[in-house]
Parts: C-alpha cells; sequence; structure tokens
C-alpha cells in the first residue's frame, strides 16, 4: 500500500503548539491570584479546564504520531488520519477556553481554515480515504496492530506473555467473567513463574527491574498483551504490585523494603491498595480510615471500598490518617502494610494476632470480573509499628508515597485499555469478515469500513502515546505523562468497544459475545486509577496552569 503525498504536518503541528500555549498561558492568568494559581478560580474555570486536559492528550498523542519513521504503510496512513481529526479536535476545545474567557477566536479559525490543513483532511480524513484503510484493517488487522519495534529483551518478553495469554488466559476468560470466579491458581502459578510480579521491582530484590525507560516499556509491554486476553483475570495483576513498589521504594526503610518487596516480586505474597473509602473516592487528602497509636503498633478503624484483589492478597497498603486533624488534608495520612490471609470467594473475614478484626465484601460489578473489588471494614484491627511504611520518618508522608505508586499505575492502566482495544479491533474485523447483512458482507460496506480506521487510527495514537511516555523513563513529566496517556487511552477504550459491540449488533449484546465483556470491562478503565474528571482537572490542567503561571 502506497501512503499518499501529504502536506508536513510538523508545521501543523507547531502552530498548534502555540495555540494551545497562548490558551494555557491566558487560563493560568484567570486561575491566579497575586502570582499564584487560586483553588477557588480553578473550580470556577472547570469547564475550561476539562476542555485544556484533553486538548493537550490529543495534541500529545498527534504529536507522538507525527515522529515515528519504522512504521507499515498502512500504520503511517491510520497516523495521518488520526492527527488529521486530532487538530480540528484540538482547536474546538481551545474555542470553548477562548469563549470562556473572552479571547479572539480569529487565530484558531486561521489554522482550521488553512489550506494546509484541508489538504490533509481530504488525503486522510475523507470518507474514500477511511474506508480503504479500513478495509486494510478488515482484511488483516495485524498490520494494523503491530507493536512499535523494541529491545530484545522486551520483544522475547512480549512473546513469552503473549503466548501464555492466547493458550492458557483468552481460553478461561469468558467462564471467569460470565461465572464470576476468582483467578484460579492455574493462571497465577504460571505468571508467578513467569516473573510477572516482579517487573517493577529492582534486581537487587528478586524482580528484573535494571532502572530506566526498559522496565516501563517492558511493563507496557507484557500489561498490553495479557490485557488483549483479559482485563480481569490477567491484566490488571501487575497495578498492584507496581504501586506498592513505588510506594515502598519511594519511602519504605531499608528493612521494610527487604523485608517485602522479594515477597512480592516472587508472587509469595500477592497484594491489593486500599485508599478509597465511601465518601472519599478520588479526594484523597480527604479520607478518615483512622490509625491510633497504641502499645507496639496502631488500631485501624474505619471504611473502605473498591479495594481490588483484596481476597486473594495476602498483604494491603492502607491510606490511613495518623493525624486526626482534619485541616491537615494531605498531610495527615500514612501509609500502613498490613498482613491477611488468602481468601477465595466473595467474602472473608480475619482477625488480627493482636485483636480486631478486617472483614470483606465483593462488589457486584458490571465487568472487571476475576479481581474483585471489595468492601472492607476495620475493626480496631491491630498492626504492629513495623507495619508503618518510612517508620516515625513516614508520619504524614503516605500521600507523598501513594502518589509515587500511582504514576506508575495510570502508564500501566494506559497499557491495559491499549490491549482491551486490540480485542476489540480483531474480535470487530473477525466478525465484518463473516457477518452478511442484506445480502453481502458486513465487511463490504463503507461505512463497516469507515469504522475500523477510526478504531485502528485511534488505538495507534493511544499505543504510542503511552509508548512514548515509557520510553521517556522516571523523569520529571512523568506523572503528568502517564495521566494524559491513561486519560486518552482509556476514555478510547470506550469508544472502540462500543463500535465493536455496535458492529456485531444483537449478537454484540448477548453476554456470550466476547465483545460484550470488553465493552462492560472498558467501561471501569476512566474510573480507577483517578477517575477521569479529577484526573484531568487536579493532576493535568493543573500541572499545565503551574507551569504557564511559573
Amino acid at each position: 500500500m502506497a501512503v499518499p503525498a501529504y502536506p508536513d504536518l510538523a508545521p501543523l503541528l507547531a502552530r498548534l503548539g502555540a495555540l494551545f500555549d497562548a490558551a494555557t498561558a491566558a487560563l493560568a492568568g484567570a486561575c491566579s491570584e497575586g502570582g499564584k494559581l487560586s483553588a477557588a478560580a480553578l473550580d470556577r474555570q472547570q469547564g475550561a479546564c476539562f476542555a485544556l486536559a484533553w486538548a493537550r492528550a490529543d495534541l500529545e498523542a498527534a504529536r507522538a504520531l507525527a515522529a515515528p519513521d519504522s512504521w507499515t504503510p498502512l500504520q503511517q496512513a491510520l497516523a495521518a488520519a488520526f492527527v488529521a481529526e486530532a487538530i480540528p479536535a484540538v482547536l474546538a476545545r481551545l474555542e470553548t477556553i477562548h469563549l470562556d474567557l473572552g479571547v479572539e477566536l480569529q487565530a484558531l479559525h486561521a489554522l482550521a481554515t488553512a489550506p494546509e490543513l484541508a489538504v490533509l483532511r481530504r488525503g486522510a480524513a475523507s470518507s474514500q480515504a477511511l474506508a480503504s484503510l479500513g478495509a486494510r484493517v478488515i482484511a488483516g488487522p495485524a498490520e494494523a496492530l503491530a507493536l512499535p519495534s523494541a529491545d530484545e529483551g522486551v520483544a522475547m518478553a512480549r512473546e513469552a506473555f503473549a503466548r501464555f495469554a492466547s493458550e492458557a488466559v483468552a481460553p478461561l476468560a469468558q467462564p471467569i467473567h460470565r461465572e464470576d470466579r476468582d483467578i484460579p491458581e492455574t493462571l497465577l502459578q504460571p505468571l508467578r513463574e513467569m516473573g510477572v510480579f516482579g517487573l517493577s521491582i529492582p534486581q537487587e530484590y528478586g524482580g528484573s527491574a535494571s532502572g530506566g525507560a526498559h522496565d516501563n516499556a517492558l511493563m507496557l509491554a507484557v500489561t498490553e498483551v495479557l490485557s488483549e486476553a483479559s482485563l480481569g483475570a490477567a491484566g490488571s495483576l501487575i497495578t498492584r504490585p507496581e504501586i506498592l513498589a513505588r510506594a515502598l521504594l519511594a519511602g519504605g526503610t531499608p528493612e521494610q523494603q527487604q523485608q517485602w518487596l522479594p515477597r512480592i516480586a516472587s508472587g509469595e505474597q500477592l497484594c491489593a491498595i486500599s485508599i478509597t473509602e465511601p465518601d472519599h473516592g478520588s479526594d484523597v487528602a480527604g479520607l478518615t480510615l483512622s490509625a491510633t497509636p497504641v502499645q507496639g503498633g496502631w488500631r485501624l478503624q474505619g471504611a473502605k471500598t473498591w479495594c481490588t484483589f483484596a481476597g486473594k492478597a495476602q498483604l494491603l497498603m492502607v491510606v490511613a490518617r495518623t493525624d486526626r486533624d482534619r485541616r491537615l488534608g494531605h498531610r495527615g495520612l500514612s501509609v500502613f502494610l498490613v498482613e491477611k490471609p488468602a481468601f477465595d470467594g466473595h467474602e472473608f473475614h480475619c482477625e488480627s494476632p493482636g485483636g480486631g478484626t478486617l472483614t470483606g465484601r465483593a462488589i457486584p460489578t458490571l465487568g472487571y470480573r476475576g479481581m474483585h473489588s471489595f468492601d472492607l471494614a476495620f475493626d480496631d484491627f491491630f498492626v504492629p509499628a513495623a507495619s508503618l511504611v518510612g517508620g516515625e520518618a513516614g508520619l504524614g508522608k503516605g500521600f507523598y508515597f501513594t502518589m509515587a505508586g500511582m504514576t506508575g499505575g495510570r502508564l500501566q492502566t494506559a497499557g491495559r485499555a491499549c490491549g482491551v482495544m486490540r480485542a476489540a479491533i480483531s474480535a470487530a474485523a473477525a466478525y465484518a469478515r463473516d457477518r452478511r447483512v442484506f445480502g453481502a458482507p458486513l465487511a463490504s460496506y463503507p461505512l463497516t469500513e469507515i469504522k475500523l480506521a477510526h478504531m485502528a487510527a485511534r488505538y495507534l495514537a493511544c499505543r504510542e502515546l503511552a509508548e512514548t511516555t515509557a520510553r521517556a523513563g522516571d523523569g520529571a513529566t512523568l506523572s503528568l505523562d502517564a495521566s494524559l496517556a491513561k486519560l486518552l487511552a482509556c476514555r478510547s477504550a470506550e469508544l472502540l468497544t462500543r463500535e465493536a459491540q455496535q458492529l456485531h449488533g444483537g449478537l454484540g449484546y448477548a453476554e456470550e459475545a466476547l465483545v460484550s465483556r470488553l465493552f462492560v470491562d472498558a467501561r471501569v478503565l476512566s474510573i480507577f486509577e483517578g477517575a477521569e474528571e479529577t484526573l484531568a482537572l487536579k493532576v493535568i490542567a493543573r500541572g499545565l496552569l503551574e507551569g504557564a503561571a511559573a
């Protein structure tokens, strides 16, 4: 397939970037008082801030797609198709900001009507161009879904885990989902042996991480291929050890690191993360579960919710309030490591050797089954002093340790979303080839082809943005970049699985259909590891505006 000649994308994206920077500066000015951002002003401008975050996500994805030169002709054409539609989308969001702030629109309109953009859109995003691309995707989605080149170690791991996912995970994915089962040991034990729980843990503690961009790229590759087979039965297993390991590395004492990291890396102790509370979702600073100092340790009192994998887990990372002064907000939080037995099923009850109880009940959910998310109740549950992450020096620093862990979790979640998108594209292409409607193959209709082209182009954008973030390593902008990758990929997974289900017609609504599982699984991605709204407003927009204000 020859790639049509498009206008150079770099000048168009440079102009768009300048317009974005100008809008960011204007919004920062509107949200500042005395040279500093004002929380009240930020809240008043939530609509503009939300638009800013989404504009940046589309802009960064377009920039990432404009760079690679090692793609197949089909992928190059899909990249151009995404950029051709991303530029008007970013301009529309910037227009929202301009309208909210009363800023003139001429500069935005000048780019929107630029002859070069019109040429790009006619060549890459017309119905005829998209139908041609979609026909190629339907005929052989493997080329559109081919993953970026990686170093030899990442490529070997990807191949090994992809084979395991296809042979072991995929056959169990539907029964685990439809019967709401636990993840069986027949999956957990081979994954332990393959080292999946140690991907984010340094080699000195028994893991495989060597430091730098390689670790993020490896994690992303493994997460994606496992999630393609099943989000709930395999793709999310890496996230919890990633978050806990990063938190321990950020704030744990040397003794705690030596004690816990090797056990997490080997999978000897499966873990879960307990942050969310019934009245405090993404508002971590408002958490109320209390930790009261007593002789030899602490007693935990209160409720948690949406603690995924809490039943099977033998180690819980619990964020608790150690300072009763609520005015301290996040500065009054600390992190504890709570040991418990592993339980199968949807309920459990255990007692601490030092007194007190912990009970858990699985929350019935639309999808994401296998992992099971639990409501937890701590009733005067004793944990020893050594459970406080960082010891006395860690008091009040739990928020920072948690955020250190969440950055990796958000990049992983982008990878999980990409895996679900891959599965949706493959399923939709296969069904379109086999299904006949109105006397002709579903694949032969231009609208089917256009839909598959849009799906493949968006997947490619999300995957390249996540890959670009992973290749950059653990730099100063990782938190913002990982949040952008998650924001875009998770919403895109919803869109793609919806289109895949729609192409299946009535069959797609049946529980027996693969795409129905993909659709309900994808819905959770924009909610956990930072809800979409909180991520956009409190992490992305605030980070961008702080930079502009400075």
